[in-house]
């Protein structure tokens, strides 16, 4: 049988099943392996943050949708294991080489302003971007829904209709980008959205450097450096320091000539351990470097985050689908080259460099930064506004990062090959996924509970 036989039987069978209802399976209990994961996974950083990983531990027994927020990896190795989960009907060779954001769900969206000055939405955690099938970022982020949705106290049809929803507005937008390229230009704005997104956006736009600045650092004798917060910034000794002031070459060096300013720029005032951070990447090292900014001025000083990185949870599900030369064997370049190929207008701050043989990705502390709420959509309306946003800017995203971005790396055009793949049976896609993510979803409820016991009775996570 051909290729295209083969596609066009899976895109019939795929119709039929849109016939069926979308029912959960009763999930299994895994605890003795869930355990193993999770302690796989986050053990190698126990003898560097220990206490990180303890705040790690607590943030995800708060509810499923954290737990979901925090093992990625979890969800990456089942994708592997296709006869419990299979692989979608709707790709091919090109659509499971796109890059994607890796971990997408609600938090990991947001305000911001980009660098041109655009207050917009879109995708601000790449982290684990990686190459692979764009269904999987489809995937994760219904799963993502269903139990945000949930926990919101959203019924049952219309956590279901939410999916249905997003993922039209992910493939009505591809297509509307294939054959343009709109998708270079089309961005989320408040002029453009409404509900808690178009707030989020405004909240973003409003906020200032001062503020930042005031948050986080305190100003004596004329100079400025970070304060002291108890679980948010601890001084770093000034061994650390000296290695954080060496890296920064590094990092320098990294930025494209073009968008490099000054060295003075650059110029490292003062530094901070940040913890108590995000969910899944607590445990790694994060710091706040304090630099001098474009003058001397205390006003106009600059907070970078520089974040450790390790290998994309991605890649257990697809290890080599994006080959180590493509970011030089260093994940934070791979991490910075990710939001550079997913957004339009990057920050002119970007760039990766290496500390103790750990790599690193640095980017802004934006002053105009807006983390989204999911937990303020606590009707249909106003999380059925927010899911066709983000099914849209996804789109965009996917669309972005492509020969758009980078030829020699992706020669295709994925809104093309996308839209391609789809065949007009949108239908069947959102039936795929929606049966996909009600029964992990389910998965994830009975892996959090096991988690929860396991944490209670005191096994070892770390």
């Amino acid at each position: 049988m051909t290729l295209r036989n083969i596609v066009a039987a899976g895109l019939i069978l795929a119709s039929l099943a849109s016939i069926a209802p979308s029912t959960a399976e009763a999930a299994a209990s895994r605890k003795a392996w869930l355990v193993q994961q999770i302690y796989n996974y986050n053990h190698p950083f126990a003898a560097n943050l220990p206490t990180e990983l303890a705040t790690k531990m607590t943030k995800m027994s708060v509810s499923a949708f954290s737990f979901y927020r925090g093992t990625a990896h979890l969800f990456y190795v089942d994708t592997k294991n296709t006869a419990s989960w299979p692989a979608s009907l709707y790709t091919n060779t090109s659509t499971n080489g796109v890059w994607l954001e890796g971990d997408l769900h609600m938090q990991n969206m947001g305000g911001s302003r980009d660098a041109n000055g655009n207050a917009v939405f879109d995708s601000n955690d790449f982290d684990e971007g990686y190459w692979g099938s764009y269904t999987w970022d489809l995937r994760r982020m219904a799963v993502a829904i269903l139990l945000a949705a949930e926990e919101n106290a959203i019924s049952s049809s219309d956590r279901q209709t939410l999916v249905k929803n997003f993922i039209d507005s992910y493939a009505t937008q591809m297509a509307a980008f294939k054959g343009n390229d709109n998708e270079l230009t089309y961005r989320l704005t408040a002029s453009n959205t409404n509900g808690v997104v178009k707030d989020t956006i405004q909240a973003a736009d409003g906020k200032t450097r001062s503020n930042l600045l005031a948050k986080y650092t305190t100003v004596s004798s004329g100079l400025r450096y970070f304060q002291t917060i108890s679980g948010s910034l601890q001084p770093v000794n000034s061994s650390t320091f000296s290695a954080l002031n060496s890296a920064m070459s590094g990092y320098i060096s990294s930025i494209a000539a073009s968008k490099r300013y000054s060295n003075s720029y650059y110029l490292l005032k003062d530094a901070a351990l940040r913890l108590g951070s995000g969910t899944g990447s607590l445990g790694r090292y994060r710091y706040y470097l304090l630099i001098e900014g474009p003058t001397s001025a205390t006003s106009d000083d600059v907070i970078l985050e520089m974040k450790q990185e390790t290998n994309s949870a991605v890649s257990l599900a697809a290890a080599g689908n994006m080959p180590t030369w493509v970011y030089d064997s260093h994940n934070g370049e791979r991490a910075i080259k990710s939001m550079k190929a997913l957004l339009s207008n990057t920050d002119v701050l970007a760039g990766y460099t290496t500390m103790s043989s750990l790599p690193f990705a640095l980017s802004e502390r934006s002053p105009y930064q807006e983390d989204f709420d999911y937990t303020l959509l606590t009707t249909y309306a106003k999380f059925n506004d927010a899911v066709n946003y983000m099914g849209a800017i996804l789109a965009k995203d996917h669309a972005l990062a492509d020969k758009d971005y980078d030829a020699t790396l992706i020669p295709y055009s994925m809104d093309k090959e996308i839209t391609d793949v789809i065949n007009g049976n949108v239908s069947g896609l959102k039936t795929e996924t929606l049966n996909y993510a009600l029964n992990y979803a389910a998965q994830v409820k009975q892996d959090y509970a096991d988690f929860v016991s396991a944490k209670n009775s005191g096994l070892t996570l770390y």
